[in-house]
């Protein structure tokens, strides 16, 4: 099972949110590039990026900060954020995004996952965000009649590379994640799933990995409080 260090950007800054509140954030990193530099340095594998004001505007906001990000590490990257047309798929792709995470558009134009996908073989994954079971798009700020599982099976046909599954009411809350509902999700599709929201602990990465279905697991919040030490879940999972 692979981790993910989440770098979440807002206003060109690393920052966590609580339940999806852009209200409620806090400033980590004023250096985003830096933050993965750290990660890279730990031994991470990949980086888990969000374009935070991105996934409410339905543009990039937070190019630049990507861009640093870049720049300053090897690692191969998954973005988030904004992403809804084919020509951002691909100016991300061209700079050397490793894979887009297609969330709102996901719901409201699963043709163009498809399209992605098969454009892009291996580098189009889905973004499912939901509060007791029904997907939220558009930043979680609007929640839908769409149940997790329908949309994940929708694309199995289509080459999506993964999905990244979030509960809302789990994220940034350090309460541990939905494991059950993660591992349902992962038994009900062929698609790889990987976890997000409320991985606080190494006890919640080995739960989420015992369960021997989920493929990753992403975490932002515990590893910039201190509860997860980068290094040493690092060598658990490996």
């Amino acid at each position: 099972m692979i981790l993910y260090p989440a770098i979440d950007l807002k206003d060109g800054k690393a920052v966590r949110l609580l339940h999806g509140e852009m209200d409620s954030a806090t400033v980590f990193n004023d250096s985003p590039a830096a933050q993965a530099a750290a990660f890279a340095d730990a031994g991470s594998e990949w980086l888990h990026l969000v374009d935070l004001n991105g996934a409410f505007a339905g543009t990039p906001v937070n190019g630049a900060a990507v861009e640093a990000i870049l720049a300053a590490t090897n690692l191969p990257a998954q973005l988030g954020g904004g992403i809804r047309d084919m020509a951002t798929i691909e100016m991300w792709l061209t700079k050397g995004i490793a894979r887009v995470i297609l969330g709102t558009v996901a719901v409201e134009n699963p043709d163009l996952v498809r399209e992605a996908a098969r454009a892009f073989p291996g580098k189009v994954a889905v973004g499912i965000d939901a509060r007791n079971g029904r997907v939220a798009t558009k930043g979680w700020a609007e929640e839908t009649d769409v149940m997790v599982t329908d949309l994940a099976k929708s694309f199995e046909d289509a080459g999506v590379a993964a999905i990244i599954y979030t509960d809302i009411n789990r994220d940034g809350a350090m309460q541990g994640p939905n494991v059950e509902a993660t591992a349902a999700l992962a038994q009900a599709t062929q698609i790889p799933v990987i976890a997000s929201g409320g991985v606080s602990s190494l006890e919640d990465l080995i739960a989420l990995r015992d369960t021997g279905v989920i493929s990753g697991a992403i975490s932002g919040r515990a590893l910039y409080d201190g509860a997860l030490d980068l290094s040493a879940a690092l060598k658990a999972l490996a």
